[in-house]
């Protein structure tokens, strides 16, 4: 059933359990953040892509006001819950100064393919050894989503928006899997490139070849 959702819409892309920091300041969503006080209600954050407010967005959940500030301003702790579908999109929710939508949740099918996500975690440690940055991994749980791991891996917002139109697990390691596989031989060149780079100048001590 549909249900009026608030609306937050903002330049990014959040993914379902990501946890997201933000600073408050204008003055409809300080009283956005006021309502999710006083009325425990969520809240809605759809991507703002190509000058317009996205179909989809992800629910947010108020968890702590960490600082109030003496202008009004506030830094607020969120969590992300699930994916929505706006099928009524109302610049103002009824007496308020924030937006608002119609919305309706939408399912997602959480199955993975277990052969994909060792193929992928495989294409991670290649990515992030390239980069001097495995440590950030090191600690990724054998049953990781993709959400987990969407903002680490080089996509652009509207890339990450396609992983939010997925509809199941599966879909999305896909298309992580087309993404990482385009990239990968990029970022090992890019690498290489650079380790020649610091090489010149310096003294090679190689061996010859025997022919």
């Amino acid at each position: 059933m549909p249900r009026l959702l608030a609306l937050f819409p903002l330049n990014l892309v959040v993914f379902p359990g990501e946890k997201l920091n933000l600073h408050i300041f204008e003055p409809r969503y300080r009283q956005l953040v006021r309502d999710c006080i006083e009325s425990n209600i969520t809240f809605g954050i759809p991507p703002y892509l190509n000058e317009g407010v996205s179909i989809l967005g992800t629910e947010m959940k108020l968890l702590s006001v960490e600082k109030s500030y003496d202008s009004g301003e506030l830094d607020i702790r969120t969590k992300a819950l699930g994916i929505f579908r706006i099928r009524d999109f109302h610049r103002e929710a009824p007496g308020k100064l924030y937006a608002a939508g119609q919305i309706e949740d939408l399912r997602d099918d959480p199955q993975a393919d277990p052969v994909l996500r060792t193929r992928i975690t495989e294409y991670v440690r290649q990515l992030y050894d390239a980069l001097g940055l495995r440590k950030l991994f090191v600690d990724l749980a054998p049953d990781y989503r993709i959400y987990d791991v969407a903002h680490h891996l080089g996509f652009s917002t509207e890339q990450e928006y396609q992983l939010l139109e997925a509809t199941s697990e599966l879909e999305r390691q896909e298309l992580v899997v087309e993404h990482l596989e385009n990239i990968l031989p990029i970022v090992l060149e890019t690498e290489r490139l650079k380790d020649r780079a610091r090489l010149n100048g310096h003294f090679k001590n190689l061996t010859p070849p025997n022919f």
